[in-house]
């Protein structure tokens, strides 16, 4: 048997009732409050998506017209790649769009539920 003695037991610290596994001294973080710069910094996201999403519909609209002329006569097969070129630009622009819309969506939802 050995001669050394057991590591004595750590220090007792109180629980907070109705709180399990919650340490000692945790306290949970407080939100900020929203400033006229963080309401304008939500408008200017919210703005931007919405003119990036109208660009990406309008380019939608002109690949379609782009596609009927190239159709329509041999010609024009130049119009075909054009409509492939704005459907590279739509699909490159979803995830600026995602970028920017989802916090916007969090930014605004925040002002209105710091407004009520």
């Amino acid at each position: 048997m050995s001669a050394q003695q057991p590591p004595p037991p750590p220090p007792h610290r109180p629980h907070t009732p109705g709180a399990p596994g919650v340490p000692w001294g945790f306290a949970s973080p407080q939100p900020r409050e929203v400033t006229a710069d963080y309401r304008r910094r939500a408008g200017i996201l919210t703005w931007s998506a919405i003119v990036v999403g109208a660009l990406m519909a309008v380019a939608l609209v002109v690949s379609v017209v782009f596609l009927v002329r190239a159709d329509q006569d041999t010609r024009n097969a130049a119009y075909g790649y054009l409509a492939l070129v704005l459907w590279v630009g739509i699909a490159a622009g979803v995830p600026v769009l995602l970028a920017l819309a989802i916090p916007a969506a969090r930014m605004r939802r925040r002002v209105r539920e710091q407004r009520r």
